[in-house]
Formats: C-alpha cells, sequence, structure tokens
C-alpha cells in the first residue's frame, strides 16, 4: 500500500528526562491513542514498545510528529524532526482546547514550569532553574526515604492532621528535616502532607515571583495526574476553591497533546510508522561518540572485573560460630547511624561470630532492642553468650548508652580508625562513605593528624547514585554492576546533586547508554569527596596506604574510581558496612 493510501495521523511526543509520553490525534482532533511510561534512560527500547502498541492499534500509518522534552531535543536533530520547546507545546493545548484558562503549572519529574496567559498579551513563561525542589523528583526522593513507593504516599497524605515545615528548596537539606520528623515520631502521612505542602510552596514562590495567580489554574504533568493529594495541597497554599483549578483527564501528556495539534499543520509528507520503528530500532538515531570528553573504562568488562576482583586482597575478617557447648565470652560493638543500625559480635579471640544490619526509621531505641532480639535468636544457647564489653559509637551513642548501660562509647572516626587499622596495620588514609555523610582520616605512624566530614552536601554520598539510580528505575545493586561494563563512562563532573541532573539529561540527549551514565556517577561520588570535601591538591597527600569503609563501597565500581583517580592501590574489607560497628567490638575487646 501506497504511503498516500495510508491513514494519516498528528503525532506528538514528550521525551523527558525520566518518562516518554505521546499523544496520537486523529483528523478531528480527537485522541486516539496516548501512552506514559517511564524510560529508565533506556529510551530506543521504551519508543520501540510504544510505537509497537501504536502499530497493534492503529496499523501501519503515517504521522505528522513533533516532539519536546529535555532529552528529545537530541533525538529530534539526529533523525530530522521538527522540535518545540516544552512550555511553547503546553502553552499551545491550554490555547486551543481550555480558553478560560488563566494560570498554567506544569509539574514534570525534574522541572516546573508556570505561564500567565492575558488576553491581548504573549503569555508570560516561567521555569525552575537548576534547583530539584517543587518537582516530581523530589516527591521520589523523599518517598524513598520514608521507605514507601510515591503512591504510598499520596494515600498517606490523605490521612494527615497536621502540616510540619521541610525545606523543599533541595533533597540534601530536606532529608535533616523528614529525619528529625521521623526521629519525632511524627506519622508518616503527617510527613507525606508536609511534602506536598513543601512542593506547592516551592513552586508558588519560585516561579509566581510576584504575578497575581488568577482562576482558572490548569494543573498537568504526571504528579499532578497520579497523585491528586497534590492538588488539594496546591489549592490551599493558592488559596482557590477546587471549581477554580482545572485538572484535565489526561494531564500527564499535556505538553505531548500540544505537539500532536502543532502537528496538524505539517506541510510535509510526514513518516511512515514502519519506517519510525526501524529508525529507532536499528540506530538512525545513533551519533558518533565523542570519546574525548569520556572517562577511562573502569573495568570494560564482566571478565576483567572478576579478574580485578581475584587479584584484590580484601581483607576477611576472620569468622567463628556460636559456642555451643560451654558458655564463651563475647564482645558487642554497635554503629547506632542518622538511618540504620549496624551490630557486630566478636568472640575472645577477635572472630566475627554474629552481624546485624536494618534500617532504624527515626527509632535507634527500639530498632536496637529487636536487633539484640534477634541475636539471642540466633544463638542456639543464649544462655551461653555472655557479652564481657560493649561499645558503640554514631548518632544514637548517648541513648543507646545510657538507655541500656553499654560500657563504652566512642566518636565515629575512631571506631572507623580503629577497623581500618586491622585491614591494613599502617594505614595513611581512610575514607569512609554512608547514606548521607562522608569521613575522611588521614594518618602517619598509626595516629591521626586530620580529620575531614562533608556538611550538608551529599553529593559524595551513597544517596548520591540511590537517588538516580531509582531515578533511572533501576535498584542500586544492578547499577552498580552496570558501571562495571560501561565502555566509555560519561564524564558528570563534580557537581551536586541538584546540578547533576542537567548533565545527565544531556547524556541521554547524546544517547549515552546506562552503563556509561553509571560509571560516570561511580567517578563522581569520587570526585566529589576528594575536590569538593576534601579540597585535595595532589594525591600524594593521601599516602600509599588508603583503606576505603562504608556500604557505599559495596560498590566495586567507586573502589576502581578511586584507584584509577590516584594511581594507588586501594585496600578494604568483606564488610566494609559493618566497619564502624566492628572497630567499637575491636575496642570493647581491646580494653578488657
Amino acid at each position: 500500500m501506497g504511503i498516500s493510501r495510508l491513514n494519516r495521523y498528528s503525532f506528538g511526543v514528550d521525551m523527558g528526562s525520566t518518562a516518554l509520553k505521546v499523544a496520537i490525534l486523529d483528523k478531528n482532533g480527537e485522541l486516539v491513542f496516548s501512552d506514559y511510561r517511564r524510560h529508565n534512560a533506556n529510551i530506543r527500547a521504551t519508543a520501540s514498545d510504544v510505537i509497537r502498541s501504536i502499530y497493534n492499534k492503529l496499523g501501519n500509518c503515517v504521522l505528522d510528529l513533533v516532539i519536546t522534552g529535555s532529552v528529545g531535543m537530541g533525538y529530534a536533530e539526529r533523525m530530522g524532526l521538527r522540535f518545540v520547546q516544552e512550555v511553547v507545546a503546553a502553552a499551545e493545548t491550554v490555547k486551543r482546547r481550555y480558553p478560560e484558562v488563566h494560570t498554567f503549572i506544569d509539574m514534570g519529574g525534574e522541572d516546573s514550569k508556570m505561564i500567565f496567559f492575558e488576553e491581548g498579551k504573549v503569555p508570560d513563561i516561567r521555569m525552575n532553574g537548576s534547583c530539584a525542589g517543587g518537582t516530581g523528583a523530589f516527591i521520589d526522593q523523599t518517598a524513598t526515604l520514608l521507605g514507601v513507593d510515591t503512591s504510598e504516599l499520596n494515600t498517606l497524605a490523605a490521612k494527615s492532621e497536621n502540616i510540619y515545615p521541610i525545606a523543599s528548596r533541595c533533597g540534601v537539606f530536606s532529608k535533616t528535616d523528614i529525619q528529625n520528623l521521623i526521629s519525632r515520631k511524627v506519622s508518616k502521612a503527617d510527613i507525606a502532607a508536609s511534602v506536598f505542602n513543601a512542593v506547592a510552596l516551592q513552586v508558588v514562590a519560585s516561579l509566581a515571583r510576584g504575578m497575581d495567580i488568577q482562576p482558572k489554574v490548569f494543573m498537568c504533568g504526571g504528579p499532578f495526574a497520579f497523585l491528586p493529594e497534590l492538588k488539594k495541597h496546591f489549592e490551599r497554599v493558592l488559596k482557590v476553591n477546587a471549581g477554580d483549578c482545572l485538572l484535565p483527564e489526561n494531564a500527564q501528556i499535556v505538553p505531548a497533546m500540544g505537539c500532536a495539534l502543532m502537528a496538524e499543520s505539517n506541510a510535509d509528507e510526514g513518516i511512515e510508522l514502519r519506517r519510525l520503528a526501524y529508525n529507532i530500532m536499528f540506530g538512525k538515531e545513533k551519533i558518533e561518540i565523542n570519546l574525548a570528553s569520556r572517562l577511562e573504562p573502569l573495568f570494560g568488562s564482566e571478565t576483567s572485573y572478576r579478574e580485578w576482583l581475584e587479584s584484590k586482597q580484601i581483607y576477611k575478617v576472620p569468622r567463628a560460630e556460636f559456642c555451643t557447648d560451654s558458655k564463651a565470652d563475647y564482645f558487642l560493638g554497635v554503629d547506632s547511624g542518622s538511618t540504620t543500625t549496624k551490630l557486630v559480635l566478636l568472640n575472645s579471640k577477635g572472630e566475627l561470630v554474629y552481624t546485624d544490619y536494618c534500617r532504624n526509621n527515626g527509632d535507634s531505641f527500639n530498632t536496637f532492642y529487636e536487633a539484640l532480639g534477634r541475636l539471642n535468636a540466633a544463638a542456639s544457647n543464649p544462655q551461653n553468650v555472655n557479652i564481657v564489653a560493649s561499645c558503640v559509637t554514631g548518632y544514637g551513642e548517648n541513648l543507646l548508652k545510657n538507655a541500656f548501660n553499654m560500657d563504652y562509647g566512642i566518636v565515629e572516626t575512631m571506631a572507623h580508625f580503629s577497623a581500618a587499622c586491622q585491614v591494613a596495620p599502617d594505614v595513611t588514609f581512610v575514607m569512609d562513605i554512608g547514606g548521607q555523610d562522608m569521613k575522611a582520616i588521614f594518618a602517619e605512624n598509626g595516629t591521626i593528624h586530620r580529620i575531614e566530614i562533608n556538611e550538608a552536601c551529599s553529593s559524595g554520598c551513597g544517596s548520591f547514585i540511590e537517588t538516580f539510580a531509582n531515578m533511572l528505575g533501576y535498584k542500586v545493586a544492578e547499577f552498580a554492576h552496570l558501571s562495571c561494563l560501561a565502555q566509555h563512562p560519561y564524564d558528570l563532573g563534580t557537581r551536586c546533586t541538584v546540578f547533576m541532573n542537567s548533565k545527565v539529561k544531556q547524556a541521554m540527549r547524546e544517547g549515552a547508554p546506562v552503563e556509561d551514565i553509571a560509571a560516570g556517577f561511580s567517578y563522581s561520588v569520587i570526585k566529589n569527596g576528594l575536590y569538593k570535601v576534601l579540597k585535595l591538591k595532589k594525591t600524594s597527600e593521601l599516602g600509599d596506604k588508603i583503606v576505603v569503609q562504608g556500604g557505599t563501597f559495596r560498590n566495586h565500581s567507586i573502589v576502581r574510581a578511586l584507584e584509577l583517580l590516584t594511581g594507588c592501590d586501594v585496600s578494604f574489607s568483606d564488610i566494609p558496612e559493618l566497619m564502624g560497628a566492628y572497630g567499637c567490638a575491636l575496642y570493647a575487646l581491646k580494653n578488657n
């Protein structure tokens, strides 16, 4: 069948930083197909699946296509497609379909926009800058912190009774506020509602900037479409009634709809659906990678990674079983952190008998109490377990020491340094990276002479990678493994979590595969730690015996990034996430 005899449609595509949205209109302007899918940075596969769905519903057809979105620009350029700015596309939908609207608010995964319409004037368009506060990503991050999915956050918010102040300008600062609320036993429902309230305040304050927000107010974007409670909080902040706000049925695809409306005026012959599918699946949109701007592969292949792992002298903590036939002495070490509690139990020979690692959900006391219960359950004869001495460190040190009458409490750096000395007695530098903090210890001749810790910035921490892994749809372990396979790691620079969003979008526009982006994060964590937190001038400051610890270093690609950036061999144990508790247990053993 010739192209002139195929059915013809207007096709709008919104290729954003986190999701692919499409809208197809027939010749009468009726919506005949729409889709919204998270692409997890695998845009080609997601687009192919969407096109397959279109074919199943509409058959082969001719499409007049217009594309928008933060990632869409690069793809439009490479495939010779018409591109329009996202706000222009959204404004087109409002002007053509909702002429009664005065104020437009759009919230996406990593950006938010506001447009003011006045008759006879050009629409006044505002967009958020480099800050991710007041976006869907901010909501996703706080949901992760609460240990719920985003839809459950909406259910919780509907049950709230109180609103608490939360800084929404950045995920880094909000974590502190939320953690404090959790530790105060504030309900998850109130925290969820407080997050939505913070988002509404941030969007209005940063985008309205003195403009009068008048009804009708049009709301669109994925967060509004999938989180009905968010709309209610905007109404309260804006002091408008529900009837003054308009949330269209397909709020998540409004820019894509605008593209489809603009595609109606295309004068070219369009593109056949089968041809579009071929171009996407077989790489017409592939481009030559500028290798000059890429980083050295961390491993490059599964084989290289395995060979590296076999060559490493990983310190294996000596282990033993509980003594079952007689009473035995043990020494307990506890690291009570702000988000996790870790336990290590050593016997009198210094052998590791038992470990426990769990999230504390802001309740250090009960988390430790339950961990002790698990310890007793693990010992076949609990009456034979004689804990001679105990030592605690971390966020909950004072609470647990006093409440459970523990023998010692020591500062975290001493606990981590003691553990590092077991790995390398002549250690010169210890780098400990946790979920939200980083500690660096400089040592000489067995003594500490300098200590550095991060302050407000989490860009050199485990949560930095966790946030972006989740944003791209991967578990941290999967993301870590992908980094080991990267052929051309993307240089994401040394930036904070907020500003990194733009670099990730640029990488996706350039067609960088997920593994190259993942490896870029491994480099970035180390660069941020060395050059932003430590402000290192030369790597010789680290000495030649480097020990790394903290849960972040379970990701071997980060260990390798440190080796490549410093030129030094790096040592680590087989329990990097437990080293604080291990150091405490060693302290208890040595002082008895």
